[in-house]
């Protein structure tokens, strides 16, 4: 059987689920309990007071049927059938019709058909008053208005049970949630810690908690700790290599400073390659991982990377903010700058103009940069967020192109701070489109 349809109804937060487990059963068996109370004991018992009110009533009939006329009925009961305490007088025509009951008598709707099928001459039933019961009876004196007490024919305070089904109910609902909420507390804080690492921040994690639960977190503070490590001897061993690679760079250099420059033009040119090259290449290898989260004001800081790729003698445009002019967000600022210099760089490198926006909601924050340039077809898009990817034919690499490694950078800063890097085509320049966006 397929419960596809079943999700949507079902709560997505791990705290409704479990209230749902836990409370779905308790409601269950209250309603069970309810139902199982209402017919042993409402029908039950209410069946036989009613047989013991039906003989009483024989007793009545009887001393009804002694009286010499209608006027007389009310003494000739009194007389032979007074200690029943039924109140019996002429009724006035016409009589009801139908028969009266509130809503909420449960006890009523069973005993009325039972005296219908044990006592003929029952016209019409009267239980309006929760404290009497009054019956319209045929009789030899003609129509009879036969009066007695509720509580002689139905279970007095049958609301007892309703009341403390929904006291304790409600009672251990309330002492449950409070001993969930103290179970879930631990699986929230790590989801916290998980989802702070996920965005590059190191947030202070215990494991606490049930037993599971401190397997899980006992894993995630292990796992946490070897990525530490792998991304911190990365970072190490790539810096290490460029930088022992500078050494002879700057040998080879020195050299070609001492022969004709003619010559040593070519050459030359080499050695600013490979230059430029390890520095794109330290540059990925620093990552994410430079600097500590601290709170940003988005534009102002996007605007200090625009004036200072215009001091470059790069052509980019800051345009006007989006969404929310204010507010901040933690960001790793020099690791940010790369990103966001990296996507001018590579906008001003393959096109003629750049052009960069910042857009605020409660929710993300998006920096974006378009360009003029030829772009990048949809279809080779992932590719060109690889490490070392180069697109000659769609980014003119004629210009000066770098190792590829713009791109990459942009992506793995933007993962680490929890966000993604879009590509698309830009609406307002026809080229380039570079988004990032990251959840607050």
């Amino acid at each position: 059987m397929n419960f596809a349809w079943l999700k949507r109804y079902v709560p997505r937060g791990i705290y409704g689920r479990a209230a749902l487990i836990l409370l779905l059963p308790v409601v269950f068996l209250q309603l069970v309990v309810v139902v199982i109370f209402a017919q042993r004991h409402f029908e039950g018992v209410t069946g036989q007071m009613t047989d013991t009110v039906l003989r009483e009533l024989e007793l009545v009939m009887l001393a009804v049927g002694t009286a010499p006329d209608a006027q007389s009925v009310p003494m000739a009961v009194e007389a032979r059938a007074g200690p029943l305490d039924f109140v019996v007088t002429p009724a006035n025509r016409p009589l009801p019709e139908t028969d009266s009951l509130l809503w909420y008598d449960y006890s009523g709707r069973v005993l009325m058909p039972r005296m219908r099928n044990r006592m003929e001459g029952i016209k019409a039933f009267d239980l309006s008053d929760d404290d009497f019961v009054v019956l319209y009876v045929e009789s030899v004196h003609g129509p009879l208005r036969i009066q007695f007490e509720r509580r002689r024919i139905s279970a007095s305070n049958p609301h007892q049970l309703f009341v403390y089904t929904v006291f304790f109910g409600v009672l251990l609902s309330l002492i449950a949630s409070i001993y969930l909420r103290n179970q879930l507390r631990p699986i929230k804080r790590l989801a916290r810690a998980a989802e702070a690492f996920g965005r590059g921040r190191h947030e202070p994690y215990t494991p606490t908690g049930a037993v599971e639960v401190r397997a899980a977190g006992n894993a995630f503070v292990d796992m946490r700790a070897r990525i530490e490590r792998q991304i911190e001897q990365r970072t190490l061993m790539l810096s290490g290599v460029s930088h022992d690679l500078r050494t002879p760079l700057t040998r080879m250099r020195l050299g070609l400073s001492m022969i004709d420059e003619e010559d040593a033009a070519p050459l030359l040119a080499d050695v600013d390659d490979m230059q430029r090259m390890l520095d794109e290449f330290l540059n990925f290898a620093k990552g994410a991982a430079e600097g500590e989260p601290e709170k940003v004001e988005p534009h102002g800081f996007v605007r200090t990377i625009v004036e200072d790729a215009q001091r470059g003698g790069r052509r980019v445009t800051l345009l006007p903010p989006e969404g929310r002019g204010d507010g901040v967000v933690k960001l790793r600022k020099m690791a940010m700058r790369r990103a966001v210099d990296n996507l001018i760089s590579n906008a001003v490198r393959y096109g003629t103009q750049a052009e960069v926006s910042v857009m605020l909601s409660d929710r993300t924050l998006r920096i974006r940069v378009e360009d003029d340039g030829p772009g990048i077809p949809e279809e080779r898009r992932d590719e060109a967020t690889r490490p070392f990817s180069r697109l000659d034919p769609a980014r003119n690499q004629d210009k000066g192109g770098g190792v590829g490694l713009g791109l990459a950078i942009a992506t793995d800063i933007a993962r680490a701070h929890g966000g993604v890097l879009r590509l698309g085509e830009s609406e307002r320049l026809g080229g380039l489109r570079a988004d990032i966006v990251i959840a607050r």
